[in-house]
């Protein structure tokens, strides 16, 4: 799969702030992974989740189950997804995504002898590993990228659901942006208000606002909307502009081979390295509660050059990534 590319960085280290568990027999570990909207197959956030997996599944022999989540379903619905793991013999449970929050601090409560991890979230307990990224400092990147490519001075960001989160990478984004080119014109859209979450899945509402920001005069838009980027894509196909894709090297994927000529860049949240990372740590005994942050130092986040679409600026990208390493520049995360 695509999205295992962007894997293969330096591990982050992980905070302690729960003890190591003994080594379990690698053979014998069985792996119970519960995604967010979109599942398997979503073409970024759950996608990247499952390369992970995958590659647990190949390089560590672990055995997997996995469930998805659906439309509209509540936090009792996602406990009793992860209660059927725990209960089913799965050790450890990693749930993708914030969604899942109140639900895995409830259930590892419950099964204390299970390790548990969550994507993009900071739920606390003794027993749950909290999987984190600096999506803005990637955001950042792409923001450089979106405006020394455009040529009206004017880009576009399509948020998937008002929340934090996705804060993180509109953040990052407007001031990678205007690091870049202080006077761009930078158009925002959230799909979708929580508790409504189908902005994280739905086409046709990325295609409808990324269709308005070209109308009024984008020539790029970054995308951060999950399974709702396919629209965005196709918005940009048809206006004749361009493109940034999220999570995974979009460019690279197989259901954006249609589309794959507008991506310019993708913002990589190397999602996959982290879960893989959290199931080798599983593996040896050595996992621990509390935050892994993945970073632009610690390989967690960067950006894309499938494609060869910004070849011609990629140096510029660096020096701004490498003072963002350095500490020279801080990117704000809301």
């Amino acid at each position: 799969m695509a999205a295992a590319a962007c894997g293969g960085s330096d591990s982050p280290t992980t905070a302690s702030t729960g003890g190591a568990s003994s080594a379990p027999a690698a053979a014998s570990v069985k792996v119970g992974l519960a995604y967010d909207i979109g599942g398997r197959g979503d073409g970024s956030f759950n996608d990247a989740a499952a390369a992970g997996l995958d590659k647990a599944v190949s390089e560590l022999k672990v055995d997997k189950k996995e469930l998805e989540a659906t439309q509209g379903e509540t936090d009792a619905q996602k406990e009793e997804r992860l209660r059927l793991l725990a209960s089913g013999g799965f050790n450890p449970v990693i749930a993708v995504g914030f969604a899942y929050s109140a639900a895995v601090t409830k259930v590892a409560a419950e099964f204390p002898d299970i390790k548990f991890a969550i994507v993009d979230d900071g739920a606390k307990g003794a027993n749950i590993t909290n999987l984190l990224f600096a999506e803005e400092q990637g955001s950042f990147l792409v923001g450089v990228a979106a405006a020394l490519k455009s040529q009206k001075g004017n880009v576009g960001f399509v948020g998937g659901v008002d929340v934090p989160l996705i804060h993180k990478f509109e953040a990052g984004f407007v001031a990678g942006a205007k690091a870049a080119k202080p006077d761009i014109k930078i158009q925002k859209k959230y799909l979708t208000q929580p508790p409504d979450f189908s902005g994280f899945g739905d086409p046709a509402k990325g295609k409808t606002a990324a269709q308005g920001m070209f109308d009024a005069g984008a020539d790029v838009v970054y995308q951060a909307a999950g399974g709702s980027g396919a629209g965005v894509f196709e918005a940009a196909k048809a206006a004749g502009g361009m493109a940034i894709g999220v999570d995974s090297d979009q460019a690279a994927l197989p259901a954006y081979a249609d589309d794959k000529d507008v991506i310019i860049t993708s913002m990589l949240k190397k999602v996959d390295v982290a879960v893989f990372d959290f199931l080798k740590n599983f593996a040896a005994g050595t996992v621990k509660a509390g935050p892994a942050i993945y970073d632009l130092k610690a390989g967690g986040v960067d950006y894309s050059t499938t494609g060869g679409k910004i070849d011609d600026i990629k140096s510029k990208i660096d020096e701004y990534k490498q003072k963002i390493i350095s500490g020279e520049i801080t990117v704000p995360s809301s």
